[in-house]
């Protein structure tokens, strides 16, 4: 396989190719929500955690570097994915460490945490690295629509497989790290029980507000409306992930302002951002509305497209010049893998020549929040056939 070769020949250790063999050839574990809430909130058990993980992380982290040895030996070639396969080789040989030590040992424990925590800041870089490699690839030899499709099918899987592993890392070093949040004393590792729906749109807003200002020194209202069918008169409160919320309305919000502000620059007044936020039965919804003048059809599937996005900078070099509410372009792709991580979803609506809608989807019963995975019968084999 393309990858073992470059393990070997960057002098990696022998036995990196048959972890990938071994463990690949199992599925990731499907985990609910409510599996989480109860695991880390009815006596936390910190051995079962390490004996499921040191078996699943490995499954996880081969899966994805098995389906990176289908990717065309050109954008391996490139530095970026050199760098990138290289951190998770290294990740994998630290789990298989653990794979015989006692899980009844708490220095086991503990280092085992710690090690979770290494390989959490190895990989803080992988979307931008991952990114710039996708850039260098492009640039060096072009692509094409079926080029385009393809990589649009693994970058979805590989990102949504980074998304997953590190949900599993941070519940077991938030839990068993020995320390309480007191920001967040009710949460159970990184999941909000009573998640305050309202509250994190609006933190979202002004952070969004604050970078719109400085860089525009102009931001448009934003306008929110609450439904709770579901309770009526109740707090929007839904189990979930604040963090990644957050990440999903921040990314919507930049985008809204950046386009309600370039559309209406010689106008006095802004015209407000308006969001709804609603709860049913099965479904949180939130809308967020714009007359930021909206994109053709034609373009609304491209703005979830990698290889159209706006090129990322080099990982390494200085930003600080460029316009705080551009960024990599990746963010509403991986805004939508957040989404459809407990089976959710992200759309776009627009009105050319009027404005956009964005609308987000989340379940909000934990027992129907299933991770999304990837991994589906003869998924690598299709990925194969397609590169």
């Amino acid at each position: 396989m393309k990858f073992a070769q470059f393990l070997l020949k960057n002098g990696s250790a022998a036995g990196i190719p048959r972890l990938v063999e071994r463990f690949s050839k199992f599925s990731p574990s499907p985990l609910s929500m409510k599996q989480f809430i109860d695991f880390g909130s009815a006596n936390a058990c910190e051995k079962t955690s390490f004996v499921f993980l040191r078996q699943e992380l490995p499954v996880r982290l081969a899966n994805i570097m098995k389906e990176i040895d289908f990717l065309p030996d050109k954008l391996l070639g490139t530095p970026s994915l050199k760098l990138l396969t290289s951190w998770y080789s290294q990740s994998l040989m630290e789990l298989a460490e653990f794979l015989e030590k006692n899980p009844s040992d708490r220095n086991v424990l503990t280092g085992f945490t710690q090690t979770l925590v290494n390989i959490r800041n190895r990989h803080n870089n992988v979307v931008p690295t991952m990114a710039q490699g996708v850039v260098e690839y492009k640039d060096a030899f072009g692509v094409d629509p079926v080029t385009n499709q393809n990589v649009q099918y693994f970058l979805d899987r590989f990102y949504m497989s980074r998304i997953s592993t590190r949900m599993l890392m941070n519940q077991h070093t938030l839990i068993f790290d020995g320390s309480v949040n007191p920001a967040h004393p009710k949460h159970i590792g990184s999941i909000d029980p009573t998640c305050d729906v309202v509250e994190v749109v609006k933190d979202a807003y002004e952070t969004s507000k604050m970078l719109c200002e400085q860089y525009y020194l102009t931001s448009p209202d934003m306008e929110i409306r609450e439904v709770n069918a579901k309770s009526p008169g109740q707090p929007l409160h839904i189990v979930y992930v604040p963090s990644h919320l957050y990440h999903m309305l921040f990314e919507l919000f930049k985008n809204a302002m950046r386009a309600t502000v370039e559309t209406h620059e010689t106008s006095p007044t802004l015209p407000p951002i308006k969001v709804h936020v609603a709860l049913g039965a099965e479904d949180l919804t939130i809308k967020m509305s714009d007359k930021g003048g909206g994109v053709p059809l034609r373009k609304i599937e491209r703005l979830f497209s990698y290889m159209y996005s706006t090129a990322p900078s080099p990982v390494h070099e200085d930003n600080s010049r460029n316009a705080p509410l551009a960024g990599f372009g990746y963010g509403l792709p991986i805004s939508r893998l957040y989404a459809k991580y407990f089976q959710g979803d992200l759309q776009l609506y627009s009105m050319e020549g009027y404005g956009t809608a964005a609308v987000i989807y989340l379940k909000c019963e934990p027992s129907s929040c299933f991770l999304y995975l990837t991994w589906k019968t003869n998924a690598q084999r299709n990925l194969c056939m397609q590169f």
